[in-house]
C-alpha cells in the first residue's frame, strides 16, 4: 500500500515560489466561501509516522488560511474529565461547525491503532474500533460534513534520517524521545496496523490520501492542493443546490414529507397493547411513593459512591405527564447528583453541528445523573412528522441513534428510556383542565392544538421508534400514563430495578 509514498517525490524551491502564492490566494477564497456559505464543515485528519510532517503542515494550513475559522486539536492521554466520559465524548466536543474547518492530529485513530501495534487488541477488536470510527465518520458525512483524511508516510530509512536531522537542530531536537526510537524499531508493526486502519476506514465520503513526508515542499503542496480542490467543489455543489432550492421554492411550496408506517404488524399496535386502565388510588400512592423514592435515593447514592453514572430520557404525549414524573424521581435525589435537560428547539449554535451533538455536550460525569426532558428521538418523532427532516435524515437517524446509546452502555451508563402514553380522550381532558386553571394555562399552546391534530402521523412514527430502537442493550419502558399516580411509580420502579442490576453486576 505504501509502496507508492517512497519514490522519493521532490518538488524545487522555483516551483514551491511559483505555485505558493496562488495556492494560498485559492485556500482563503474558499474558506471565505465555506464561511459565507456555513453549509458543512470541514474535518482534516492526519495521520502518520512519526517524522512524517504532520504538525509542520497543520502549522502551515494555519499560517496560509485565516485561523479564526479554523479549530485546531490534538489530542493526549484523556483527562479525569475525559475519562468519565465515553471515548467519544471529547471528539465530539471538538467538532467545527458548519462553515468552519477543523484540522485533527492524535484524532480518533490514535487510540486504537497504538493498542494494536502494543498487542493490547487482538484483530477482532482492533477491526471492532475501525468499524466504530467508520461509523462516527459516516455520521458526519451522512449529516453534511467535507472529511479529508491525510497519512503522511516515510520509509523506514527515512524516517529514521528525519529523526537524526530533527535532534541535530537545537530547535527541533525536542521533538525527538526515547519513545520515537522505539516506533522506529517497531516500525513494521506500525505499518501492518496502519495498513489494516487505512483499508477498513477509506470510504468514498471520508477517504485516505498517502502522501511521501520526507519532501516538505512536495508534502505541502500536495496536501493544501487537495484540500483546496475539495473544498472548491463542495461549496460550489452548495451554491448550485441553493440556487435550484430557490426556484423551486419561487414556483411552489415544497409539500410536507409524507410519514410512511413500517411494514411489520408489531409496530402498528405496540401501544395499542398497553393496558391503559392501571391505576393506583391517591392514598395508596402516597404511600408507594415515599416508600419508592426513599429507595431510590439510598441505590442512587451506592451508585455515586461506586462512579455509576445515569441518564434517563423522557418522552411522550403532549400532556402526559414527563414534567410530573421527571420531579417525583429528582425529589428522591440529592440536587448536586443530577441535572435536568429540557430540549427544546435548537439554537443557531446547535443547528450548526449534527444533530446528536448537543446531547452528546450533556453527557453525565463518573456517579452523576442527567435527565433529559425530550431528547434525540425529537429527529424521528417531530423533525419527521413536521418536514424538518427528510426522509433519508430521519431513516438513518435509527442506526445513528442506536449505536449512540450502544456507545453509552458500553461506557458504564445506566441508560433508562420512557415513553409516557395516554389515549387521546385523556389528553383532550387534560387540555381542556390547562385551560380553566390559570396556574396551568401556560402549559398549553396553539402547537399543542396542533400536534392533537396529527395524532394518527405521530402514533406511527412513535411505534416505529420503539420497533427500530427498543435494542436488548437500550430497551423502551412503555408507561401507562392515563393515571398519573400510575405512571410515576411505574418510572421510579424502573429507575431503581436497573440500579440495582448495575450495583449487582459491578460488584461481580
Amino acid at each position: 500500500m505504501f509502496e507508492a509514498a517512497e519514490v522519493g517525490n521532490i518538488v524545487s524551491k522555483e516551483e514551491y515560489k511559483t505555485r505558493a502564492p496562488r495556492l494560498r490566494t485559492d485556500l482563503l477564497e474558499v474558506q471565505r466561501e465555506l464561511s459565507r456559505q456555513a453549509r458543512f464543515p470541514v474535518i482534516v485528519v492526519f495521520g502518520g509516522v512519526d517524522g512524517g510532517g504532520k504538525s509542520e503542515t497543520v502549522h502551515l494550513l494555519n499560517e496560509w488560511m485565516d485561523p479564526r475559522w479554523i479549530v485546531t486539536r490534538a489530542f493526549d492521554d484523556p483527562s479525569e474529565e475525559e475519562r468519565s466520559r465515553p471515548d467519544y465524548w471529547r471528539y465530539w466536543q471538538a467538532l467545527p461547525p458548519r462553515g468552519r474547518m477543523g484540522l485533527f492530529l492524535r484524532s480518533w485513530y490514535s487510540p486504537p491503532l497504538m493498542e494494536r501495534v502494543y498487542r493490547h487488541l487482538k484483530t477482532a477488536e482492533f477491526d471492532e474500533r475501525l468499524n466504530r470510527i467508520a461509523a462516527f465518520e459516516k455520521g458526519l458525512a451522512d449529516d453534511g460534513a467535507l472529511i479529508l483524511k491525510f497519512w503522511m508516510h516515510l520509509g523506514r530509512r527515512a524516517q529514521k534520517k528525519r529523526l537524526k536531522k530533527l535532534e541535530r537542530d537545537p530547535r527541533t531536537r525536542w521533538r525527538v524521545s526515547k519513545v520515537q526510537w522505539k516506533h522506529w524499531r517497531m516500525y513494521d508493526d506500525f505499518v501492518a496496523a496502519a495498513e489494516r486502519a487505512i483499508e477498513r476506514t477509506s470510504t468514498a465520503d471520508a477517504p485516505w490520501t498517502i502522501v511521501e513526508g520526507d519532501d516538505e515542499r512536495y508534502r505541502t503542496l500536495a496536501v493544501a492542493t487537495i484540500i483546496r480542490d475539495a473544498m472548491g467543489r463542495r461549496v460550489g455543489e452548495a451554491s448550485r443546490a441553493s440556487r435550484r432550492s430557490s426556484d423551486r421554492s419561487r414556483k411552489s411550496i415544497a409539500p410536507r414529507a409524507t410519514v410512511v408506517p413500517m411494514g411489520s404488524a408489531s409496530s402498528r399496535i405496540v401501544l395499542s397493547q398497553l393496558d391503559m386502565s392501571r391505576a393506583i388510588d391517591r392514598s395508596v400512592f402516597r404511600q408507594k411513593l415515599e416508600e419508592r423514592q426513599g429507595r431510590l435515593n439510598l441505590l442512587q447514592r451506592k451508585a455515586r459512591e461506586r462512579g455509576i453514572s445515569a441518564i434517563l430520557v423522557f418522552e411522550g404525549w403532549d400532556a402526559a405527564g414527563k414534567g410530573g414524573a421527571i420531579r417525583r424521581v429528582a425529589a428522591a435525589l440529592d440536587s448536586a447528583a443530577y441535572q435536568i435537560i429540557p430540549i427544546a428547539a435548537p439554537t443557531d449554535e446547535e443547528r450548526a453541528h449534527h444533530y446528536l451533538w448537543r446531547f452528546w455536550r450533556h453527557l453525565p460525569r463518573r456517579g452523576m445523573l442527567s435527565i433529559f426532558d425530550r431528547s434525540w428521538y425529537g429527529r424521528v418523532l417531530v423533525e419527521r412528522v413536521e418536514g424538518f427532516a427528510s426522509p433519508a435524515e430521519w431513516f438513518r437517524a435509527y442506526s445513528e441513534i442506536n449505536d449512540f446509546e450502544e456507545q453509552l452502555v458500553e461506557h458504564g451508563y445506566v441508560l433508562v428510556k420512557y415513553w409516557l402514553h395516554i389515549t387521546a380522550d385523556e389528553q383532550l381532558r387534560r387540555f381542556k383542565e390547562r385551560e380553566r386553571l390559570a396556574f396551568k394555562q401556560w402549559k398549553l399552546t396553539e402547537e399543542d392544538w396542533r400536534n392533537r391534530k396529527q395524532s394518527s402521523e405521530y402514533a406511527r412514527a412513535v411505534n416505529e421508534m420503539v420497533a427500530r430502537t427498543s435494542t436488548r442493550t437500550a430497551p423502551w419502558t412503555l408507561v401507562e400514563a392515563n393515571d398519573k399516580y400510575y405512571a410515576r411509580i411505574k418510572v421510579i420502579d424502573a429507575f431503581c430495578a436497573r440500579l440495582e442490576k448495575a450495583l449487582k453486576s459491578r460488584r461481580t
